[in-house]
């Protein structure tokens, strides 16, 4: 199949936020090359949608990054049959990080989550395709933080207040941060997860479904035991599927940069020495379209 696009802004009237969305879905039309920023995809614009009723992927991005870095992933899974909604999340993005290291931001990020799948659910002209009322989440950095906390886990804030030396008054003012949890949250895909706020027990004992976690060998932001976190405190580790990904680094997950962007030297378009993200992003989205296949296409 080939891949359709359509770009939507939600609303959060309460917060008085808006977010662009684009989804990504299964088409008969034939694409064309369309650009979006500078970034550039195969896709067919607002096209019909094919026949039949796919399963819905939410993207979420990582810190101060944008919805359109998944773009390799994304198009895949359209390509082979999902709904895939690469969301930006408001003051945590490129243009505007302002919730970036407050409480406010682990609230906010799995609330739109869950307010870009209410929209898609209650859209239309996606009714008739759309799976009903199960999704999956792919999450980066950030991302994997907004994943598991949708998917009940209970973050903690600030997470200075869990090192080792922290000042007595600092870790005496730690705090639960309410955030909104989805039962139609069907399986995670988490990419060099942040997992700091869910170090205290019991934080993630509420997250029980099946979960593909890989993590990069040479990751100074998100090291090992981000992932020993998720290990030790989901309900039960047998459902994790944990693998490091050889030489990689914590932005090797992003997809590879056109030449113009890349020649710049920006931190996010660098791989460690050696590191060909181009082949690995080609065996990345097959092995996360595998992944959901397997544990959320055919897991009714």
């Amino acid at each position: 199949m080939f891949v359709g696009s359509r770009q939507l802004t939600l609303h959060d009237a309460e917060l008085g936020l808006q977010m662009p969305l684009l989804l990504l879905y299964p088409t008969r039309q034939a694409p064309h090359p369309v650009a979006f920023g500078p970034y550039v995809m195969d896709v067919s614009p607002e096209a019909e949608i094919a026949t039949g009723q796919f399963p819905l992927v939410l993207i979420s991005h990582g810190s101060g990054g944008s919805h359109l870095l998944y773009r390799s992933i994304a198009l895949h899974l359209a390509a082979h049959g999902y709904m895939v909604a690469m969301l930006e999340h408001p003051g945590n993005n490129r243009l505007d990080n302002q919730f970036m290291g407050k409480a406010e931001n682990l609230q906010y990020r799995p609330r739109h989550l869950q307010l870009a799948a209410d929209t898609l659910f209650a859209d239309a002209q996606l009714a008739g395709h759309l799976q009903p009322q199960r999704f999956a989440v792919i999450g980066h950095s950030m991302g994997g933080y907004s994943a598991l906390a949708l998917a009940g886990g209970e973050p903690w804030y600030p997470p200075e207040a869990f090192k080792p030396d922290a000042d007595p008054e600092l870790a005496a003012s730690a705090h639960k941060v309410a955030v909104v949890h989805d039962a139609r949250l069907q399986a995670l895909v988490l990419l060099a997860p942040a997992t700091v706020w869910f170090l205290p027990a019991g934080a993630l004992a509420k997250v029980d479904l099946p979960i593909l976690m890989l993590s990069a060998e040479h990751d100074p932001y998100t090291p090992a035991w981000h992932n020993q976190i998720v290990l030790q405190g989901v309900a039960n580790p047998a459902r994790v599927q944990a693998r490091v990904v050889a030489n990689a680094g914590h932005f090797s997950f992003l997809s590879p940069f056109p030449p113009k962007i890349k020649s710049g030297g920006s931190l996010p378009t660098q791989d460690p020495e050696g590191f060909d993200r181009e082949a690995f992003h080609e065996q990345l989205k097959q092995e996360i379209l595998v992944y959901l296949n397997l544990h959320y296409l055919h897991a009714q």
